[in-house]
């Protein structure tokens, strides 16, 4: 996979994706970021960027035909354009699974009072990752790029293990333990000890459920359970009525 991110800020990006489990993707081959800056497609010898918003107002937006220019440059016809916006779509698991599957993307980092809008026909896709405001669109892209990446074929080696993380099955992860087996007055629980590898599967799937009940219920009224998760989400309603 092919990811463009034009921003203003590209040394921001520098020391995240040269660290851990992108940086490897990176040195595999399997993944290409490559961080454009936009202030190079300025056309005066000053490279201004932005300028006041026409009506008035606080702030400064990034003009259109600085922006434009950057996009015409970068994009090519497999480029799937992504401008990071609070008043995006919010991001999902499931909508990382299916940038993930994408041959290139280009994302768009706003700043300051944000993009021209004239600029938004050129863009396919809005993403927020929360309701709140941050000075611009650097940190949002780097969250996008790290959720993505990770679901890329050969960056984890272990396929299954993104399968049975969090919002994978639209529940929560079950609870993980490693050595050593007693920590103060606290134990691993005994089923994972007995290696029988059916019981455990259950007991997960039972924790996992039992912790989005408690954390994310709203998850559970999202999800089409099937007759397993229906059986032991009945015994978890059953022992707390109890």
């Amino acid at each position: 996979m092919r990811i463009d991110i034009l921003t203003l800020f590209p040394e921001m990006f520098v020391s995240p994706f040269n660290e851990s489990i992108i940086r490897r993707a990176r040195e595999q081959g399997i993944l290409t970021i490559n961080t454009i800056n936009i202030r190079d497609f300025a056309r005066d010898r000053h490279q201004q960027v932005d300028d006041y918003p026409y009506g008035g107002g606080a702030g400064m937006v990034l003009k259109a035909d600085v922006l434009g220019t950057a996009i015409e440059e970068v994009k090519d016809s497999a480029s799937w354009v992504i401008y990071m916006s609070p008043q995006g779509k919010p991001l999902s698991q499931t909508r990382v699974r299916e940038l993930a599957r994408m041959e290139q993307l280009l994302i768009i980092c706003g700043h300051y009072e944000g993009i021209d809008e004239r600029i938004m026909a050129r863009v396919n896709e809005e993403i927020s990752i929360g309701d709140y405001i941050l000075t611009g669109g650097e940190l949002p892209a780097m969250v996008l790029v790290d959720a993505i990446a990770r679901l890329i074929p050969g960056v984890l080696g272990d396929e299954n293990s993104a399968l049975e993380e969090s919002f994978s099955y639209s529940l929560l992860e079950y609870p993980q333990y490693t050595r050593p087996a007693s920590y103060g007055e606290q134990e691993v629980p005994e089923i994972l000890l007995s290696g029988h590898h059916e019981n455990i599967r259950r007991w997960r799937k039972k924790q996992s459920l039992l912790r989005t009940f408690l954390k994310r219920p709203e998850l559970l009224l999202e999800k089409c359970l099937d007759a397993e998760e229906e059986s032991l989400l009945q015994e978890i309603l059953f022992h707390r009525e109890k």
